[in-house]
């Protein structure tokens, strides 16, 4: 019986709360987004019948959020009879004013395209813009759609400076006020840097090698990414500055006084023997080696890592070294007199 009683007591409330739902009683809202530059007692209050139409405050600015106490809700509701409405025991509701947010980037590629087409300065996203001031997130209507649109534009292409005001005609907001925006806008060129400083000598890799942008010159010879790869730096590079095709030579792999293989090769016959390297080089240089059982200086080039080849008709013998000179004279018998 008590588990009877208990069940229909549930379901009288149940029941009882059920019909309170669609009775339609009046109740504010936590959370609020409006459309229109007003708030009307509809956005603000569920239920809220003939009345929901009626604006009581001013939206907050697009894109923005502000709060309205329920003190002040209520207070400016009651002039219209709404009465008996459910404040859910807030202290406040939050407002937020929607809006198409057109951000910084939107805005420099809009010029940066503009001034590429009516200028010839290349691709757009190789124009370089700097603005005067700093650029902020525009906010304009969220029904507004299309791109934005250049209105006015000033352009000195020998300094660089531009002057242009953009406008969305799609807009109320940015059409009766257009954007207005000053700076600079310079052509620019890709150029390899390397990302840390690197020793003279160095060979260059994939990973120390990045990317960045400066202005276009006629007569720039930079150094593409590819080509960089495996060369050897010609001076120190440092971060953040351009690498030149005379900023880079060939690594070398013949070092001074390292162990070569000296290759005489003629038709028909190929001679090798050890030798010593009397300077350093890389691929395709020419560098003398010491024959050590000749004490002799001959020339070649530098056909592999320790390995040099002489050709049959490129021998050239040069002046052997003091130290040579001396270690022959010491291998040689005295004479008598």
């Amino acid at each position: 019986m008590i588990r009877t009683l208990a069940r229909t007591v549930f379901l009288l409330l149940a029941l009882s709360g059920t019909a309170l739902a669609q009775s339609g009683r009046p109740a504010l809202r936590e959370h609020v987004t409006v459309d229109s530059d007003l708030v009307r007692i509809g956005d603000l209050v569920e239920n809220a019948g003939a009345v929901a139409d009626v604006p009581i405050f001013r939206a907050p600015d697009l894109g923005t959020t502000g709060a309205v106490s329920t003190d002040q809700v209520v207070a400016a509701i009651g002039p219209h009879e709404l009465i008996g409405i459910d404040t859910r025991g807030l202290a406040e509701v939050i407002v937020t004013r929607a809006s198409r947010a057109i951000s910084p980037r939107e805005i420099t590629a809009s010029i940066a395209r503009t001034l590429s087409q009516r200028y010839a300065l290349g691709d757009a996203q190789d124009v370089l813009i700097n603005f005067d001031l700093p650029v902020h997130t525009l906010q304009v209507e969220p029904s507004a759609t299309g791109d934005l649109q250049v209105r006015t534009l000033a352009y000195d292409p020998r300094s660089g400076r531009f002057d242009v005001t953009l406008d969305l005609p799609s807009s109320q907001v940015l059409h009766r006020q257009p954007a207005h925006f000053t700076g600079t806008a310079i052509e620019t060129v890709a150029a390899v840097a390397v990302d840390r400083p690197v020793d003279r000598g160095e060979v260059l890799q994939a990973s120390d090698l990045t990317i960045l942008r400066r202005p276009k010159a006629p007569a720039a010879d930079l150094v593409d990414m590819d080509a960089a790869i495996g060369m050897a730096a010609r001076h120190p590079l440092q971060p953040g500055q351009p690498i030149y095709r005379t900023d880079l030579m060939k690594p070398d792999i013949v070092q001074r006084s390292d162990t070569v293989v000296l290759v005489y090769e003629a038709p028909g016959l190929t001679l090798t023997l050890r030798g010593q390297a009397q300077g350093a080089g890389a691929l395709g240089d020419t560098i003398d080696v010491l024959n050590p059982q000749t004490k002799r200086v001959v020339q070649g080039e530098i056909s592999g890592p320790d390995r040099v080849s002489v050709a049959n008709t490129a021998v050239h013998f040069v002046q052997p070294s003091p130290e040579s000179m001396q270690a022959s004279a010491a291998a040689m018998p005295a004479q008598q007199e």
